[in-house]
């Protein structure tokens, strides 16, 4: 039975590879796009016609992310697993002693943060005969207040906290009804987070999306038999548990 995913943040970088990574794993996929004269993406969409639906998504809109529910409840009644990927990052306010641009700050908490809830609001329609219901959060270790180790970049850290504690009260409120959920920091990797490509990290894109994918997709273990989806967690790239 074909599977339906719908990934936010899917022009490039690790959304653009997870969504390749879906599509050689035979789902069907809702991109998100929100830039829609980036090429690579377009150019994928052709390749995988039928199986690929480019979705514009701007997950700091309410307009656009209720105009990309109806956009995907169009084509499918069904989906099974949300990733929600967008996120952005910036220099600015690095230091206490920086002046604190507080758009600036706004901005990355309304993508980071409220956006994901935004996208789980407008999709559960659609995942509740889902028989996996599986809502996945690309956070990061600058979310862990017992173990990041960062000592600015507020903005971007105090986001992904914020989007840690959301995701905890989605868990209580939803796991009773069946969703499955997977909170996850991808490592370090090559992206475009800040708006151009990094050259530093660990990893580059296609390699954390195949690694994440994985994750995503299947069930969590403690044991032989022992479910282990009764507990919320958050997990990196090696299958290590982070503290919150």
């Amino acid at each position: 039975m074909n599977q339906t995913a719908v990934v936010t943040g899917a022009d490039r970088g690790l959304g653009l590879g997870m969504t390749k990574r879906l599509l050689n794993l035979g789902w069907h996929v809702f991109a998100g796009s929100y830039m829609t004269d980036w090429p690579e993406l377009q150019s994928l969409a052709q390749q995988e016609p039928g199986r690929l639906v480019l979705v514009p998504l701007d997950v700091s809109s309410d307009a656009s992310v209720e105009e990309a529910g109806k956009i995907i409840s169009g084509h499918t009644g069904t989906v099974d697993l949300l990733i929600n990927n967008a996120g952005i990052s910036t220099r600015n306010f690095r230091s206490i002693h920086e002046l604190q641009d507080d758009e600036e700050v706004l901005r990355i908490f309304n993508v980071n943060t409220v956006g994901p809830m935004r996208v789980v609001q407008a999709l559960l329609p659609l995942m509740e005969d889902s028989d996996l219901k599986r809502l996945c959060f690309v956070s990061s270790e600058a979310g862990s207040l017992a173990r990041s180790y960062r000592d600015n970049w507020y903005g971007y850290c105090m986001s992904k906290t914020a989007l840690n504690r959301g995701v905890q009260g989605l868990f209580h409120e939803l796991r009773p009804r069946g969703y499955t959920f997977r909170l996850y920091h991808p490592g370090w990797v090559k992206s475009y987070m800040s708006g151009q490509l990094s050259t530093e990290g660990e990893l580059n894109a296609d390699d954390a999306a195949r690694m994440a994918v994985a994750y995503f997709t299947r069930d969590r273990y403690e044991g032989q038999g022992v479910s282990d989806e009764d507990r919320l967690v958050m997990r990196d790239w090696l299958g290590r548990e982070w503290p919150w």
